[in-house]
């Protein structure tokens, strides 16, 4: 994926890092779990712990002259905005004799701590869409919040509701959304503190450590510790290059009566500019397979394969359609203004 302006990928961090830095493979590995990392733009912060930006909320006014008649001076409307970043981190932990054992002890504790980096993975991306600072003030605050209910061209509504699309009059609290976001330094971001060489990032191998198991009371083994850390937020600078489709009905969707794709052109529609950033649909593996099924009933050209990284990548109207699984089939009826 290609950086735009000042903003890059975890890969492209990853890319630029030398080949003794630890964290590069670490990177790619991430990555490797978590498909959005691949589109993910991150800038760094303007503060130790976030991002500060200017927002413009209004355009300024032009005015029609006539001879011997000036002109009213006017301006853009504009807000200041901070976001934040949360600090998630992990403690891997293995047993010295056996990392021992098997002769390269720094590859065994990097496949052990696998999971661990899962782990984190799933906590990230679970909090870029549903993170809510307002009930978990230790993580930042995601996509959903700030998308909340969804209006019409013709209704009356608050800003961000232009861009909360319906998919489906459903009920109950088993519908799931997908996402529409271009994502530039100018749109959608993440942010990584000020100072960070490796988007917020770092790992610290404690060496050996005294360990306690499970046990009542507990034992003590000899093992290797490992601390890692990811300091990231997200920074939506313009709300108007973000769309969710929200009230996808998935006791509905299997009979075909949720119809993706017309909800799809609204959002594609909803967009301003796509050559503002780099545009990606995000969706679970459950909407991902109806996606298929009903562009199969329906011969729909505007889905296809594109190869992106050398991978075959489902796109919609030119727009790849990247699986996240961490959009959960349990979200609450959006309702509208």
């Amino acid at each position: 994926m290609a950086t735009v302006g000042t903003a890059v990928t975890y890969l492209d961090i990853a890319s630029r890092l030398g080949p003794d830095n630890e964290i590069s493979p670490i990177i790619e590995l991430t990555a490797r779990t978590n498909r959005i990392l691949d589109d993910f733009l991150v800038v760094q912060g303007n503060l130790p712990t976030g991002h500060q930006t200017t927002v413009r909320t209004g355009l300024p006014t032009a005015t029609w002259r006539i001879l011997n008649y000036g002109v009213q001076p006017t301006k853009s409307i504009t807000s200041k905005i901070s976001d934040t970043c949360g600090m998630l981190e992990a403690y891997a932990e293995v047993d010295k004799s056996l990392a021992d054992l098997n002769g390269n002890e720094p590859a065994w504790r990097l496949s052990e701590d696998q999971a661990f980096l899962e782990s984190m993975n799933q906590s990230m991306a679970t909090t870029l869409f549903y993170g809510n600072q307002a009930t978990n003030p230790e993580r930042f605050t995601g996509l959903m919040p700030r998308y909340p209910q969804f209006g019409t061209e013709a209704s009356a509504f608050t800003v961000t509701a232009r861009n909360c699309v319906q998919a489906y009059a459903g009920a109950g609290a088993d519908q799931t959304s997908m996402w529409l976001i271009v994502w530039g330094p100018n749109t959608v971001h993440g942010i990584y503190p000020k100072g960070s060489a490796t988007g917020g990032f770092t790992k610290e191998n404690l060496g050996q450590q005294t360990l306690l198991d499970s046990q009542t009371p507990a034992g003590r083994y000899e093992g290797y510790r490992t601390h890692y850390k990811w300091d990231l937020g997200l920074c939506v600078r313009d709300w108007r290059y973000a769309v969710r489709i929200c009230n996808i009905d998935t006791s509905a969707i299997t009979d075909s009566v949720v119809d993706l794709f017309t909800a799809m052109t609204q959002a594609y529609h909803r967009i301003p500019s796509l050559e503002m950033g780099v545009p990606v649909f995000y969706c679970n593996s459950l909407v991902m397979v109806y996606l298929q099924i009903q562009a199969a009933a329906k011969s729909n050209a505007a889905l296809s394969l594109l190869e992106i990284g050398g991978r075959p990548v489902v796109s919609y109207l030119g727009i790849p359609i990247r699986r996240c699984d961490a959009l959960i089939n349990t979200e609450a009826l959006v309702l509208t203004i």
